[in-house]
């Protein structure tokens, strides 16, 4: 059990966990789930943590086979400038490994930002909070979860 799915449990939300065999020479951790879990890419999403360059820090939740957009990403939080955060700093704030972030049960909540291709789907995939674990959920339960906002920030 994860802090991600003790979060989804404790909301009473439908969801399903999903493990596979990680493989530590995988070149992407997102498109590795969706090739194991066999399903479309398009619903299995990536969280990458940006800093504003200050004391901010957001969470990205983009799907694996796209890049995120920095520029769309600050525009969509009204910051001037986003770059990825450190990993150290994100694994200390978020208390995930970094390739098992997940954007569920982070020691501090962070502003957060789905892309909006997410609504198109039922449910989608994200991390469940380690490397081979997902957990798949709806985009709804997920902006509530977090308190996201969706907007375009893939590319």
């Amino acid at each position: 059990m994860t802090p991600a799915i003790d979060t989804a449990k404790k909301a009473k939300i439908s969801y399903v966990v999903h493990e596979y065999h990680h493989d530590p020479d995988a070149e992407s951790y997102g498109l590795e789930a969706a090739e194991k879990l066999n399903t479309d890419p398009a619903r299995v999403f990536k969280t990458l943590v940006v800093s504003d360059g200050g004391k901010d820090l957001t969470v990205a939740v983009v799907p694996v086979e796209h890049q995120l957009d920095l520029k769309l990403l600050a525009k969509a939080v009204g910051a001037k400038k986003m770059a990825m955060a450190d990993v150290k700093l994100v694994e200390r704030t978020t208390g995930y490994v970094v390739g098992g972030v997940s954007p569920l049960g982070q020691k501090k909540r962070l502003r957060t930002v789905i892309d909006a291709s997410a609504q198109e789907f039922e449910t989608m995939f994200v991390s469940a909070g380690r490397r081979g674990l997902e957990i798949e959920l709806s985009p709804a339960d997920l902006a509530a979860l977090t308190g996201a906002i969706f907007a375009p920030v893939a590319r």
